[in-house]
């Protein structure tokens, strides 16, 4: 049995401007896994950066207030959305609320940073 808890991962700041605590990675620690999952924070007030992925990614929400922008479309998203984000799509994500901004990020195949590609 593996069992990781979130703050027992280090916290980093990731290539798009996110707190970030990589909680399983089949090149970190965890087996053979077909993806990767992270939790992601956005301060109040903050947002990420543009970026885009070499592979789809998913977010889930935990908790906050976000505003989500991909490929030119902008949603309000809140604690228990789920976000499709397309391979190579143009994303970010704001934090307009007053408080954190947290959710779950996975990538499938796992994320690799040649794969990140900073927009600005």
């Amino acid at each position: 049995m593996i069992v990781v808890e979130e703050h027992s991962c280090p916290q980093f700041v990731a290539n798009d401007g996110c707190r970030i605590r990589e909680v399983l990675h089949p090149g970190r620690g965890a087996p053979a896994l077909p993806y990767s999952l992270a939790v992601a924070e956005v301060a109040p007030g903050a947002r990420t950066y543009r970026h885009r992925l070499g592979q789809p990614e998913v977010y889930y929400m935990l908790a906050g207030l976000g505003r989500m922008h991909i490929d030119g479309e902008t949603r309000d998203v809140g604690p228990g959305a789920a976000i499709y984000i397309p391979a190579r799509a143009e994303q970010w994500i704001e934090n307009p609320g007053d408080e954190v901004l947290k959710f779950v990020a996975l990538v499938s195949p796992p994320w690799r940073a040649e794969d990140d590609e900073r927009l600005e």
